[in-house]
């Protein structure tokens, strides 16, 4: 897989749109190593994802797809200011086949911290803000 236009998500050279994003659970959920506490409602999550997107200097996805019954995994590397990023998300689907609980891992610690200020400062004002770091550490 490559990406070639600079923040374009891309998964085997085609143009990815995550499916969950539109199919949001009333009551989703999202936790994430980069977060203080968990998000609730489609609103937030929706919200939350969509700022990611757009921190994002590109994604390039090794991997999305179904694991068991009920889960959805991406598996991708990004980055934020120049730093890199590998990010894998959870996505369990309820009985309705919408996007329930979301988990995503950043790593490395650097550019996870990097990332949550940036998040902070993008939701500055937004009640949203106080689920990540307000200044360094």
């Amino acid at each position: 897989m490559s990406n070639t236009e600079s923040g374009k998500a891309t998964f085997q050279g085609l143009s990815y749109y995550p499916w969950w994003l539109d199919n949001l659970a009333d009551d989703a959920t999202l936790e994430g190593a980069a977060m203080n506490g968990t998000a609730r409602g489609a609103d937030a999550v929706r919200a939350i994802v969509v700022k990611a997107r757009e921190l994002y200097e590109f994604q390039d996805f090794s991997f999305t797809g179904d694991f068991g019954d009920d889960g959805f995994l991406e598996i991708y590397d990004a980055s934020v200011q120049g730093e890199p990023l590998k990010v894998v998300v959870t996505v369990v689907r309820n009985a309705a086949g919408q996007a329930q609980d979301l988990a995503v891992l950043h790593r490395p610690r650097n550019s996870l911290l990097l990332f949550s200020r940036l998040m902070h400062e993008k939701f500055a004002g937004n009640p949203l803000a106080e689920h990540f770091l307000a200044d360094e550490v």
